[in-house]
This record gives C-alpha cells, sequence and structure tokens, in this order.
C-alpha cells in the first residue's frame, strides 16, 4: 500500500480534499439518475433497495432486511409500510415471536423484479465508466467500509 503524499495543515480543511464528500457528492448523483430510472416502477432508491434484497433472499424478518441495508428499523419500517400501502410487500407478525416481522414479496412485488432487471444496466450506462471499473470502486468501496466500521467499533 502506497502512502499519500501530505497534506499540508492549512489545506486538510478544504471540501475537495475529503474523501466522505467526494462519496456523498457521487451517492447525490446516483440518486439523481435513480429517481428518473426507477419512476416508471413507482419506488424510489431506498423502496428499490429493500426490493433488490427481498430479490435475491425471499422472505426476511425486519431485523435482517435492516442489517442487510445497513438501516435501523426507524428508517426501515416507513419505506417497508409505503412498499406494503403500494401491495409490493406484506408483513406478517411471527407466531412464535411476536416482536418479529416478516417482509414477503407480493405477487405484484416478485413480477416487479422482470420490470426493474434493466436498472443495473442503465445506471451503467449513465455511470460513464466500464463494469470493470465500477467493480474495481464497489471492491475498494467495501475494503473502505470494512475499515472505517473496524474504526468506529474500536472507539
Amino acid at each position: 500500500m502506497t502512502t499519500p503524499p501530505p497534506v499540508p495543515d492549512e489545506q486538510l480543511l478544504r471540501l475537495d480534499h475529503q474523501i466522505c464528500f467526494s462519496l456523498h457528492a457521487a451517492s447525490r448523483a446516483f440518486n439523481g439518475v435513480y429517481r428518473v430510472v426507477l419512476k416508471d416502477l413507482d419506488l424510489t432508491y431506498p423502496q428499490y433497495l429493500v426490493m433488490l434484497v427481498l430479490w435475491e433472499h425471499g422472505d426476511l424478518p425486519v431485523k435482517q432486511l435492516g442489517e442487510r441495508l445497513r438501516l435501523d428499523s426507524g428508517t426501515l419500517s416507513p419505506l417497508v409500510k409505503r412498499l406494503e400501502a403500494a401491495g409490493r410487500v406484506r408483513r406478517e407478525r411471527s407466531t412464535e415471536d411476536e416482536r418479529s416481522v416478516t417482509v414477503r414479496l407480493t405477487a405484484d412485488g416478485a413480477a416487479l423484479r422482470e420490470r426493474a432487471a434493466d436498472v443495473p444496466r442503465r445506471i451503467l450506462a449513465a455511470s460513464g465508466v466500464s463494469v470493470e471499473e465500477l467493480t474495481g470502486l464497489q471492491q475498494l468501496l467495501g475494503r473502505v467500509t470494512t475499515a472505517l466500521d473496524a474504526a468506529a467499533s474500536a472507539g
């Protein structure tokens, strides 16, 4: 691993030197494109993420869904409620543990998967980079996320 050149103290707090801001700006740009691409599916970007997890893994307890999406229940619950109101998912309370709620795709939610199949291609095209570049970026971000999670856990 190479060490980046030192940044002079007077430049450390410049916005253009903050990787967190670069990630934030890229995320907002992605959200803008997703807003356009997902409009025909009547999904918001966070709802799309919920659907992706359910299409991949099937029925999941809310707790596992939140862990997979890195969302707390206060953020996830309204998303799931809106998807339920739209007829895409249904929530079912466990008969063994009434505190546990499982999220299940409805027939409409499962059928939406086929209509969403082109979304990743459209996002890739809009990004202006190759599959290889995005894959490399995704791997790098995975390593950064793991390191940051470890640093946050260490206090």
